[in-house]
């Protein structure tokens, strides 16, 4: 019997399931020969995760320009701290390449803040929640589809920080490596899923909360 998914995950099973991280090098990018030495590196790699942060709002009315962009390979990290160096050359070369698959989660809300740095071109960009239907899934969050579909838990707890600090804690570069290589892990199983169809999609009612024990 293939994989077990749900069409919809129960939220409330998440906080039990073993907690998953990037596992490899987180780097910041604070300058802009940094940066391009980054991209570099990127558009070299067969595909990638994307996410951004920005710091939050507490106040109606009040607003912040998107303050981190990362950018995951499958075993190294880069987070380019826009606050610090905008959107530069080779950063928006990065997000208007048509070569190198760069995968994201609702990433049309992404681009629209990160056109406020500097207008661009979007180039080869996979939206997670345009693909994952096809398997049966109705969860567009992260965190339910990474739970539904590798039954572990992306933490949230870093997601209200001040993405605007000097220095990024190493709680914060964690959190957001780990949104944009899920990302990767997510799409390439979807695809496996789909391809090989070893899955079997269990349709829970709204009033029936889903197991993820079944294996």
């Amino acid at each position: 019997m293939g994989k077990i998914i749900y069409n919809k995950f129960d939220k409330q099973l998440i906080a039990n399931l073993p907690q998953v991280l990037f596992p490899g090098k987180i780097v910041s990018v604070t300058t802009e020969s940094e940066a391009d030495k980054a991209v570099i590196y990127l558009l070299g790699c067969s595909v990638l995760g994307v996410d951004t942060e920005t710091k939050p709002t507490f106040r109606k009315g009040q607003n912040h320009r998107v303050s981190l962009l990362q950018v995951a390979s499958k075993d190294i990290c880069f987070l380019f701290r826009l606050n610090l160096i905008g959107i530069t050359d080779s950063i928006k070369k990065l997000l208007e390449n048509k070569v190198v698959p760069m995968i994201g989660l609702s990433w049309h809300d992404d681009i629209l803040s990160l056109h406020k740095r500097r207008p661009f071109t979007p180039g080869y960009f996979i939206d997670l929640q345009s693909i994952v239907g096809e398997i049966g899934i109705k969860d567009l969050s992260l965190q339910k589809l990474y739970a539904n579909i590798f039954h572990q838990k992306i933490s949230k707890r870093q997601r209200l920080t001040n993405w605007d600090a000097d220095i990024l804690t190493d709680k914060q570069k964690e959190y957001a490596a780990t949104d944009a290589w899920a990302c990767i892990n997510l799409y390439e199983e979807i695809n496996r899923l789909k391809l090989t169809r070893d899955y079997q999609l269990i349709v829970v009612k709204e009033t029936e909360p889903a197991s993820p024990n079944h294996e």
